[in-house]
């Protein structure tokens, strides 16, 4: 519990209490745990002197800002229509099939959570996905393994 309070403290201490800072504070809570807890929020509002409501309203607006437990490496598939049409479907079976879980769903050795989001920013060179914040574009269901394989290799 102390390392929590202190990564919130750290937190605030370096952005400030500003609500203008809330979204790099919870980015950084974030980064520190994995995910945010309703403990954190409401600690984070206390700190920020803001209402637990306004805390959780902006941390469950966006998709990166995960509110329960996600695995190691968490992949994001992009499902807009353009990465659609060049493949996005294929290269989340495959993600499904060699990780042996659905969207939404983690690992059962926590190495890897498998979500979709409407944008990555990469449709252009699409089908995406990021791990974690790395981006991955022109991708093929070989190429996704290939990428999967590494990163098992690296843990």
């Amino acid at each position: 519990m102390r390392k929590r309070e202190s990564a919130i403290k750290i937190a605030v201490d370096k952005y400030g209490k500003e609500r203008k800072n809330l979204l790099p504070v919870l980015q950084e809570v974030k980064q520190a745990k994995n995910y945010l807890t309703r403990s954190d929020i409401s600690e984070i509002a206390a700190e920020m002197d803001l209402s637990s409501a306004h805390v959780y309203g902006v941390a469950s607006f966006y998709h990166f800002l995960d509110l329960k437990v996600r695995g190691q490496n968490i992949i994001w598939v992009c499902k807009t229509i353009s990465c659609y049409m060049k493949g996005s479907n294929d290269i989340l079976l495959t993600l499904e099939e060699a990780l042996k879980i659905k969207v939404g769903e983690t690992t059962s050795d926590g190495k890897f959570s498998l979500l979709q989001t409407n944008c990555i920013g990469w449709c252009h060179k699409g089908p995406a996905m990021l791990i974690n914040d790395q981006p991955y574009t022109d991708l093929t269901p070989e190429k996704v393994l290939q990428i999967i394989d590494e990163y098992y290799k690296k843990s």
